[in-house]
């Protein structure tokens, strides 16, 4: 039997008490709006804007509630009572060591691990115990939750890691994705869901058959969930359950147990449940201006003029519960989303029968943008063009890799400073660099418009590279590093 992962969130921050340096506790009271995000700040790391660096997870203990202005027809809280402080996470996963590590790996090993539990899935089961997670109910108020607001110009308070669970019913298919969700009111959040994906099209069927779809929206989930909820759809296609991908990861089936307000299942671990509807209408992401929240590749987020609206009907929460969440631009939303593309680009390059040996989709990117591969010893001169050639189907396959920069396995992924010296003594700009003009992009990335570039035919369209560090085969001998010989009864 494969072995068991820490199952919630609780089990995972135990974990990480036994890991001297990876937890800090703020004890003393902090605000939701600006506190959590402006402390949390100076350890998010890049692409958050310096000074910044990676550092520990980070848990508020006593984070009071921001409050949101409510929206028209919104329903109120009752008698303007002052909601209580509670907990908030930040960073869990803002290192890959880190990351890896609450799922027994290293951050090489868990690629392999993503693409086992695609392959062998652990279907869920329903809760056998569910005393063992016991929960209360609470006022369906946002407003009372400890939901930060990172920057004085987004539009509220925003639900940073709020994982969707609901069923399509066209399909009977069960879909877990994140989603950004703004807080409008105490019952009330819009949501941004990529067009076309699987929340999407499960909301379309369900208007189709004339009704709302019910949703379960989990604040505070155990790693392989978190972690399979991430992973892209060229990784868990449409029809394959992301839970059952998490239960394999996990070494054991997630557990679920039925809502109390509307007709979908929930995860029995989650720290709070959101449970609603996602409605038919619409309203502006924000009312007042026109930012959202801050992106993943560094810069303010522009809102959507109109967004799907989530009605809540209830909220239930485990005893103390802590509300998760992450900080737009920083490690840890781009290590959640590349441990799942890293295991997609893998997958592409076995189909190939590339010799690759590890992929690292970095921070700097997103975890999106920059992927780097390592490739096995060239074992012929025909291994020079397969390196490149490889490298480029990368760039075709995935439209959000922009860079793509290839190492020899000497070169340690996890270091920047190796990466740094191999593209220094084993690239020259003139041979080594391949260039795939005016290809389908990622419009975040600001550079990736006509406005910067007249050469592409349109935004959200970018030019692409390869870097080729990798040594030619004929050369290999005059690229040997240098290795240090331990003294006789050394060490």
């Amino acid at each position: 039997m494969s072995r068991r992962h820490p199952a919630d969130l609780r089990a995972a921050l135990a974990a990480l008490d036994l890991m001297p340096g990876e937890l800090v506790r703020v004890r003393e009271e902090v605000p939701a709006r600006f506190g959590v995000s402006s402390r949390y700040a100076r350890w998010a790391g890049a692409p958050a804007a310096p000074p910044t660096g990676p550092g520990p997870a980070v848990l508020f203990e006593q984070v009071t509630p921001s409050g949101v202005a409510p929206q028209e027809g919104a329903v109120t809280a009752e008698d303007g009572a002052e909601p209580g402080p509670g907990a908030v996470l930040m960073g869990l996963y803002g290192t890959r060591r880190r990351a890896a590590a609450l799922l027994g790996a290293t951050p090489a090993e868990l690629a392999h691990r993503l693409l086992d539990a695609v392959a062998a899935p652990l279907p869920p089961v329903p809760a056998a115990d569910p005393d063992r997670w016991a929960r209360s109910d609470r006022k369906p108020d946002l407003t009372a939750l400890p939901v930060p607001v990172l920057t004085d110009e987004d539009a509220g308070p925003y639900l940073t890691l709020g994982a969707v669970l609901a069923t399509d019913p066209a399909t009977g298919v069960r879909n877990l994705s994140i989603h950004r969700m703004c807080v409008q009111g105490p019952d009330l959040l819009t949501i941004w869901m990529v067009p076309g994906r699987d929340l999407e099209q499960a909301h379309r069927n369900s208007l189709a058959a004339g009704r709302p779809l019910p949703v379960a929206i989990h604040l505070g989930l155990g790693p392989a969930v978190l972690l399979a909820s991430c992973c892209p759809t060229s990784l868990v296609p449409t029809g394959t359950d992301e839970l059952a991908v998490a239960g394999a990861l996990a070494g054991a089936p997630v557990e679920l147990l039925p809502c109390r307000t509307v007709d979908a299942e929930y995860i029995a671990h989650a720290e709070y449940v959101l449970e609603g509807e996602l409605l038919p209408d619409t309203m502006p992401e924000n009312p007042r201006g026109s930012a959202a929240t801050p992106e993943f590749l560094g810069y303010q987020g522009t809102a959507h003029p109109a967004l799907p609206t989530v009605r809540i009907t209830g909220i239930t929460a485990r005893r103390g519960p802590i509300l998760q969440a992450v900080s737009g631009p920083g490690h840890e939303q781009s290590v959640l989303l590349g441990f799942g593309m890293e295991a997609a680009v893998l997958a592409v390059l076995r189909r190939r029968g590339a010799p690759v040996r590890a992929v690292h989709c970095h921070t700097a990117g997103g975890g999106q943008l920059m992927v780097v591969l390592q490739w096995a010893a060239k074992r012929s001169a025909e291994d020079d063009a397969l390196v490149r050639e490889a490298s480029r189907a990368v760039l075709e396959e995935f439209r959000m890799a922009k860079l793509v920069l290839s190492v020899d396995e000497d070169v340690d992924l996890e270091s920047d400073q190796d990466l740094w010296w191999a593209m220094v003594t084993r690239w020259q700009a003139d041979r080594d660099l391949l260039v795939l003009p005016d290809r389908e992009g990622f419009p975040l990335d600001p550079t990736q418009s006509v406005a910067y570039s007249p050469l592409l035919s349109a935004d959200g369209r970018t030019a692409k590279a390869v870097f080729d560090c990798t040594v030619p085969y004929a050369q290999r001998r005059r690229f040997r590093r240098a290795r240090f010989t331990d003294a006789p009864g050394a060490g």
